[in-house]
């Protein structure tokens, strides 16, 4: 029974270091990192006001054949000028179930998308999801395609063409809009904006060829951002640039790895796709299969400071009356897992399921997500479906947990031949083990047994913990009462009685009900067994519920339920098998004893 309470302890602290590095290590540097961008971001804004002021109206350097244009500057504003920044250009409106923006005719790029079904905040009439920004604004992010040409080719179209639209159109899935662009050596480009009812555009690019000789050009694609999230690279999943090519596969950058190392060229490729991903949204692009391309990563410090997932393709040669057609698919939008899944396998885009961060056990975390999502679709809850995961969790490993239960009952059974056997060989540790051995072969007992259902329970746990993280179908999904966002902790607090006194307490002071539940429920599974004759072993059974109640308090409430049923259900679970087994339960006898009055040294 000692060795059984000594794994048991051992697996608990593991999980209590564990948290404990997340909510004293991982919180403040989260907070530091969001004073750093803040003070990043200040810094831009001052950086590109002076550049400006020293260099009043500089254009965009030409480029190098066969590379890249570098984004341009222009001039920085204020957030509250967003507005103003898109009223600065003429545009096409993009209208669809899930969208909402324009398409700047200048430079036609997407710059300007806000998502129809996703909030800042709980509140439904909070401020829309602003995914895409023009560059003018501190938080600039966009999506643009373009050329680069040579002499023969004259000027091709970039960041500063100006496109031409019939008519004042609306992008949307059922009228694609059509952009045109003439220059000075008898190219013609007709480019093509569609888009489906979700978040993917199509980009056809028509190269028209009218003049005498054949000429030859490059197409790019680029996602640049001016900014990164206030809360950005955390341990639990990758936000930064990231992309799928060749034969390196999956590449992920951090932002602060990409600020160090500059940039990163993985070989050419003919398929994959690539971009910068937030936890919940993402912007990605997709080479035409047609042309290789060679990707690339890169932080640029000129001017403004800048992320940039791009790729740019073998040279595509048109002869003289003729023309060529490349085409790149955007994706713009949540990552949504049905969605994200449904593009990966109908649009045949190699790995796309890889933008969710699914982590190292992925084997564990997308069933988990499977089921939780399965179960509700019949629940319609989230919450419910957490509940229904935890029983069906419980009744796959129902067998050995019985096996589990059923030796910790033969244990108690046994008990008192164990502390004769202590109490025997109280001097002689080696004796007193081979003793233990004799007793548990003889009574056909495996002292680690007892360990498996708390053992088992660790996976799933953090299994769970990362599918309520990373996945976006448990943003703000609510459960009943005052929980109204099952990826957030439990907004009540004890310490100012659940929300009458209205005080602002520190985060370790916010112990809510569900975690309070947790703690209970916790305490009691751990007193349906005898109390430790070890003082130390005692105080730790003691004092651990406390413990883990303070700091399952900053957790997911999802995943706060998910631990408070689950105790629940052992509690049963091993209550029935231990009365099976004739082994006393000794709850009652825990709870009366632990609040009798304890005798005086002197009595």
């Amino acid at each position: 029974m000692e060795n059984n309470r000594n794994f048991f302890i051992t697996i608990a602290l593991s999980v209590l270091i564990l948290t404990l590095w997340q909510v004293f290590y991982m919180n403040p540097r989260v907070e530091q990192q969001r004073e750093a961008a803040k003070v990043e971001q200040q810094r831009v804004e001052e950086q590109k006001k002076a550049a400006d002021a020293a260099n009043p109206g500089a254009g965009t350097p030409a480029p190098a054949p066969g590379t890249i244009p570098n984004a341009p500057g222009g001039e920085v504003v204020t957030a509250a000028s967003r507005d103003q920044a898109i009223a600065a250009s003429k545009r096409v409106k993009i209208d669809t179930p899930s969208l909402e923006g324009s398409i700047n005719l200048t430079g036609a790029r997407l710059d300007d998308l806000k998502l129809k079904h996703y909030t800042e905040t709980v509140d439904k009439n909070s401020p829309e999801i602003e995914l895409l920004n023009p560059q003018a604004l501190p938080t600039g992010y966009f999506a643009e395609i373009g050329f680069v040409g040579n002499d023969k080719t004259g000027t091709v179209p970039g960041s500063d063409t100006v496109w031409t639209v019939d008519g004042n159109p609306t992008l949307s899935p059922s009228t694609p809009v059509t952009l045109t662009y003439t220059n000075d050596k008898g190219l013609t480009f007709k480019r093509t904006f569609s888009v489906d009812a979700n978040y993917m555009f199509t980009v056809s690019d028509t190269v028209q060829n009218s003049g005498a000789s054949a000429v030859s050009l490059f197409n790019y694609g680029r996602v640049t951002r001016y900014d990164k999230p206030a809360v950005a690279s955390t341990y639990v999943l990758h936000e930064g640039l990231i992309g799928f090519t060749g034969t390196e596969g999956l590449q992920e950058h951090k932002y602060a790895s990409i600020e160090k190392d500059k940039q990163y060229q993985p070989g050419k490729s003919t398929d994959g796709w690539l971009g910068i991903t937030d936890k919940y949204w993402a912007v990605t692009l997709v080479p035409t299969e047609k042309q290789p391309f060679q990707p690339r990563y890169a932080y640029f410090e000129d001017g403004r400071h800048r992320y940039q997932s791009d790729f740019l393709t073998d040279a595509i040669n048109v002869d003289a009356g003729q023309s060529a057609t490349v085409e790149t698919e955007v994706f713009a939008g949540a990552k949504e897992v049905a969605k994200i899944n449904a593009y990966a396998e109908d649009r045949h885009i190699k790995r796309f399921d890889l933008l969710i961060d699914w982590g190292w056990f992925h084997f564990i975390t997308k069933p988990m997500f499977w089921l939780i999502d399965t179960l509700y679709k019949f629940l319609g809850n989230f919450g419910l479906a957490i509940l229904a995961t935890t029983v069906i969790v419980k009744a796959i490993f129902f067998p050995l947990a019985n096996k589990s239960y059923a030796s910790m009952a033969n244990m108690k059974k046994v008990q008192p031949k164990m502390l004769e056997i202590r109490e025997k060989y109280a001097d002689d540790k080696m004796k007193q083990q081979q003793a233990m051995m004799e007793l548990y072969k003889t009574e056909k007992i495996n002292p680690l047994a007892g360990c498996w259902p708390v053992a088992l329970q660790i996976p799933v746990f953090f299994s769970l913990y990362k599918v309520l993280y990373i996945t976006i179908e448990m943003r703000h999904a609510p459960f009943f009462g005052w929980i109204q966002d099952l990826a957030a902790p439990d907004p009540t607090s004890l310490f100012n009685l659940f929300g009458l006194v209205p005080v602002t307490l520190p985060h370790m002071l916010m112990i809510g009900v569900w975690p309070l539940i947790m703690g209970v429920t916790m305490f009691l599974q751990m007193r349906m067994n005898p109390t430790p004759p070890d003082p130390t072993q005692a105080a730790i059974f003691t004092w651990m519920p406390i413990i883990f109640t303070f700091m399952m308090a900053g957790f997911p409430a999802g995943l706060v339920i998910y631990w408070a049923w689950n105790n629940t259900l052992s509690i049963l679970q091993q209550g029935v098998i231990m009365k099976r087994q004739g082994a006393k339960i000794e709850l009652w006898d825990n709870l009366v004893a632990l609040f009798r009055k304890k005798p005086s040294p002197a009595e």
